[in-house]
């Protein structure tokens, strides 16, 4: 215990100020020898501050002692009673803050048109979005599942090339490039209702503009669409040939000819056939791509418009309707040129000392003259002739230079002078004969094994019989013509 305080003195008047107790430590302030309480969960917001502390008086008797320091420390802490802190009025609290706008007394309280404002324009960009979402959906969906089409079977005519190898999606795509059809998806989803779409050749295609994938699909298959279709069979000569029914053969000539014709809006693209062979005569060799190997000797020929006989191979070439007669020759040739040096003839080809275009000579002769399975037989007939100084007298070279060849020849056409007749001349003609085909050139280059001279039409198909010697020969005619062969 400590000792106890002299009572404090009196002033004058009829009361004395009594010192003000010490303030009892509220819990959880911190103060000293007091445990801190706990603090419960923060409210939502700041609470109103609340009103000051009035000021206490304090009334001093005089017999009134002071308390012990040990009595401020008497009552639990758990069991005192603040105006200030009540459980319910923490709760009143609570429930203030819930309800109103979390902000200081004395504060500006918030503006609420503010607020609205706010909300508006995030509402507005809500829906914005959303809107946006929607488009992107749709043109996603029209993107790939939609495609513009035309109507109707299209106006005003148009040429698209189809390429070796071009798919439907391919071929699709230039007849978008060319406006044929609307989009290649039109004309892809038309196409797998008409399967012979995946058919289509490499060429040129006389198609209309602004038709509709359907009218496009089923227009493309149709055989008279396809234009420029130039097709030269083994053996065919420039100039066309009289058969003796009367019937002619068209010649390289006359198929180029009719290969560039076409009626583009109402204007025809045809290259007349003398306009083609004042080419042939006229024009450098290898400025339209004949070989080096070909050009000094072709040149030279007689027939001026036998020049590029022999130099365009057996095949399908697509001519663009609308070239002029030199471009349609140039594309021809060089392709055929192409062709030729597959074939194995190039500019050191050649055996028993025979030059490239020789051997070219000789396949011509070989492709007039016989059936494939012939081919080597032949060969090794005209080398084994050539290497004895022999005369080739093949009926070939004699019906090339007439207007109407048959099968045996005349006496009269065997005896006219001339390059080409090999009953008259030793030695080869000056040009090739017709086309001959890559087996043709490939027999030229490695003929049978053989002693043969002479070979004669034994078979009705086509085939030949052989002979050593003269005598032989007579006898294998002979017989043919008894059996009817010929």
């Amino acid at each position: 215990m400590r000792e106890p305080q002299e009572p404090p003195s009196q002033t004058s008047g009829t009361f004395a100020a009594a010192p003000m107790p010490p303030r009892r430590p509220h819990p959880g302030d911190g103060s000293v020898g007091m445990p801190a309480r706990r603090p419960g969960p923060p409210p939502p917001g700041a609470r109103r501050r609340p009103p000051p502390d009035p000021p206490t008086e304090v009334i001093h008797y005089e017999d009134e002692l002071p308390l012990e320091d040990d009595e401020l420390y008497e009552d639990d802490y758990d069991e005192y009673e603040d105006e200030f802190y009540d459980d319910e009025d923490e709760a009143e609290l609570e429930e203030e803050a819930r309800a109103e706008p979390e902000y200081i007394e004395g504060d500006s309280p918030p503006p609420r048109r503010g607020r609205r404002k706010k909300k508006l324009i995030g509402r507005l960009a809500l829906v914005a979005i959303v809107l946006l979402l929607a488009g992107g959906v749709w043109y996603g969906v029209t993107t790939i599942f939609g495609y513009d089409d035309f109507e109707g079977a299209g106006e005003g005519d148009v040429l698209v090339q189809v390429s070796g190898g071009d798919s439907t999606n391919a071929i699709a795509g230039k007849l978008e490039t060319a406006g044929v059809v609307a989009s290649a998806k039109a004309f892809a989803k038309a196409s797998e209702d008409v399967p012979a779409v995946t058919k289509v050749q490499p060429g040129y295609y006389l198609l209309k503009q602004k038709m509709s994938g359907a009218a496009a699909a089923e227009q493309i298959v149709k055989p008279g669409s396809r234009v420029g279709q130039l097709q030269i069979r083994a053996g065919t000569p420039f100039d066309d040939i009289t058969q003796p029914d009367g019937k002619v053969t068209e010649g390289v000539f006359t198929l180029m000819s009719k290969a560039s014709c076409a009626d583009i809006n109402g204007k025809s693209t045809c290259v007349p056939v003398d306009e083609l062979r004042k080419t042939v005569e006229s024009v450098d060799l290898t400025s339209i791509g004949v070989p080096e190997w070909a050009a000094t000797t072709a040149s030279k020929a007689e027939r001026k418009n036998s020049r590029l006989e022999g130099l365009i191979m057996p095949g399908v070439y697509d001519v663009k309707p609308g070239w002029t007669a030199t471009e349609l020759l140039t594309d021809v040739v060089k392709i055929s040129a192409l062709q030729l040096q597959t074939a194995g003839i190039t500019d050191k080809t050649g055996i028993d000392g025979k030059t490239p275009y020789q051997t070219l000579v000789i396949a011509s002769i070989i492709e007039r003259e016989a059936v494939k399975i012939d081919f080597g037989k032949i060969s090794r007939v005209i080398y084994n002739r050539l290497t004895k100084n022999m005369k080739l007298e093949v009926d070939s070279t004699i019906n090339y230079v007439l207007d109407k060849p048959t099968l045996l020849t005349k006496p009269e056409d065997r005896a006219k002078a001339g390059p080409y007749n090999t009953y008259a001349n030793t030695g080869l003609p000056p040009t090739p004969i017709g086309a001959p085909s890559k087996e043709a050139i490939q027999a030229a280059l490695q003929p049978a094994t053989g002693e043969w001279l002479f070979f004669v039409k034994c078979e009705k198909s086509g085939q030949s019989c052989f002979a050593v010697t003269n005598a032989e020969h007579n006898k294998n005619r002979d017989d043919a013509q008894a059996r009817g062969v010929y």
